[in-house]
């Protein structure tokens, strides 16, 4: 039997929070119930208390952490940020030259895949060796784990794009660069943004790793220093910050695409009403 309307407009209003909440209650249960020590499980209201005192100062439970989460979060995403837009540009760059020239690629694409297959992290001495303790081993290491899902997303997007509109172009006496600026990058967009997505995620788990052994600051490092000190509420709000900080900036990537790729939607309405 149908709900009634106002039961299923509930519903719909909470659905998405049905298996948080389940998950968070049966978390403060199972951590109260004794079969692990609160210190080595800390409850979520336990984690809630320490993550209020790390933002807003409210009692002190977070001690040197105390009110500094503001701080923290701006810098680790100020080493994100960096990290990121650097990539983006030129993934984007060299993306579009691999999928567009196959001299290029010939060139460049074998010492990519060659150092595509290396983990980022394993990047982290000689990012020291060469940046010293600061930003930017951060940076670099973020820009590392971000390159590469933009790089192949962009190339992917180059290399699909519908030829018959490039024939079409040319017939029309449109230059390589006019073909590459109005036809090629924006049917590349949809990979791109799809790239991005990948690569944002990438960012911000590069940077709480580059933070953890090579910056003394920043969300990371807090992870990093409470575990030390055996606060792992701190550590489970620092992974909850990280965790916030990725869904937002993942958010911000898709209010882009949505607004860059109008077109798209409606090219796809027409598509299906014709």
């Amino acid at each position: 039997m149908d709900l009634p309307s106002s039961l299923a407009t509930f519903y719909r209003r909470i659905e998405r929070a049905i298996v948080p909440v389940l998950i968070l209650a049966g978390w403060e249960v199972f951590s109260r119930s004794g079969v692990l020590p609160r210190a080595l499980l800390p409850a979520p209201s336990q984690v809630l208390l320490a993550w209020a005192d790390w933002i807003f100062a409210t009692d002190g439970n977070t001690q040197s952490y105390s009110g500094h989460w503001i701080f923290d979060t701006a810098a680790s995403a100020s080493r994100v940020l960096a990290g990121f837009a650097l990539a983006t540009v030129l993934g984007v760059a060299i993306g579009m030259a691999i999928g567009w020239s196959r001299t290029v690629e010939k060139l460049i694409e074998p010492v990519l895949q060659i150092l595509r297959p290396v983990p980022p992290v394993s990047w982290i001495p000689l990012a020291i060796i060469w940046f010293g303790i600061a930003d930017k081993p951060a940076i670099f290491l973020v820009f590392l784990g971000s390159f590469f899902p933009v790089l192949l997303s962009t190339i992917h997007g180059v290399k699909t794009c519908d030829r018959n509109l490039l024939r079409a172009g040319a017939m029309a006496g449109g230059s390589p660069r006019n073909l590459l600026r109005h036809i090629v990058f924006p049917a590349a967009l949809p990979s791109i943004f799809s790239g991005l997505r990948i690569a944002i995620g990438s960012a911000w788990m590069l940077s709480v790793t580059a933070e953890m052994v090579a910056v003394k600051s920043g969300v990371g490092y807090v992870l990093w220093d409470s575990y030390y000190f055996l606060r792992y509420d701190i550590v489970i709000a620092a992974m909850v910050s990280i965790g916030l900080l990725g869904f937002l900036s993942d958010m911000a990537i898709k209010l882009a695409a949505a607004r860059v790729l109008r077109w798209q939607r409606g090219s796809t309405l027409q598509a299906k009403e014709g």
